[in-house]
């Protein structure tokens, strides 16, 4: 079976600019990080679908993997989605794990979205882009950049809009220190402790500049707007933070753009 690369990413920069209920609208640069990444494979198993590699600590119902093979079940036609029992009555996922999970790099996204490739792929579904979308827009924001062959885009809404970014995939250094960092806990503190939205227009000139160019300018206060909230309820980020190092997402990583 074919091994497919499940990449990170980071956030060059991430401002919130927006409320939509529980959601949080952003504008934001993803990069893809092409030295780490995750191997997903189909391994022969008979007997129920299973996961192997995230331990024994995540449950199956709790995987966005098998979250997003549920959702792919649900809007499929009655032919394919017995196509699909049928193939996962016979196969499982091993996930060779490399990207830190609770780490701001969409190690998880990433998964759901190379996921949904493989099985389209496999099993020639030919799902639409827009199917696609549909199925993991409900499972988490970031998912739609990874459903792109994408090195570098601007990412705006809560995630769903993915503009590219012509420019040459610049290398990134990551460095993840050994904590974790709770997307959910890192955005409601922000939103009880923390809010103050930003200048769409003061974002905006940022959105045309090339990566490299961004990177030798932006701060790391000023650059994420998840930074001071996940050093409030994550206090030791101050002793793990590098200089001329950005942070990414909720965190834990930090990031630098390689010259």
């Amino acid at each position: 079976m074919k091994i497919y690369r499940s990449e990170a990413k980071v956030n060059l920069f991430l401002k919130i600019t927006g409320l939509r209920g529980s959601y949080h609208e952003l504008m934001s640069r993803f990069i893809k990080v092409s030295n780490l990444y995750d191997d997903m494979v189909f391994v022969e198993e008979r007997g129920a679908f299973n996961i192997h590699g995230f331990g024994k600590e995540v449950s199956l119902n709790n995987n966005i993997i098998y979250k997003t093979l549920q959702n792919l079940i649900k809007t499929l036609n009655v032919k394919d989605a017995k196509r699909v029992d049928n193939f996962f009555n016979e196969h499982s996922l091993s996930v060779t794990k490399r990207v830190p999970m609770m780490a701001g790099l969409g190690g998880g996204s990433s998964n759901s979205a190379t996921f949904l490739k493989m099985v389209d792929e496999v099993l020639k579904l030919n799902l639409s882009d827009r199917e696609k979308l549909a199925i993991v827009e409900p499972l988490g924001s970031d998912i739609a950049f990874f459903l792109n062959p994408l090195g570098s885009a601007n990412v705006s809404g809560v995630g769903e809009i993915v503009e590219p970014f012509e420019e040459e995939t610049p290398k990134i250094d990551v460095y993840t220190p050994d904590i974790s960092c709770n997307t959910g806990a890192v955005y409601r503190e922000y939103r009880n402790n923390f809010l103050k939205l930003s200048d769409i227009n003061s974002v905006k000139e940022w959105l045309n500049k090339p990566s490299k160019e961004l990177f030798s300018e932006l701060k790391i206060e000023s650059a994420n707007d998840l930074y001071p909230p996940a050093l409030s309820i994550c206090p030791k980020l101050a002793e793990a933070k590098k200089d001329g190092y950005l942070f990414s997402g909720s965190g834990s990583s930090f990031f630098r753009v390689k010259s």
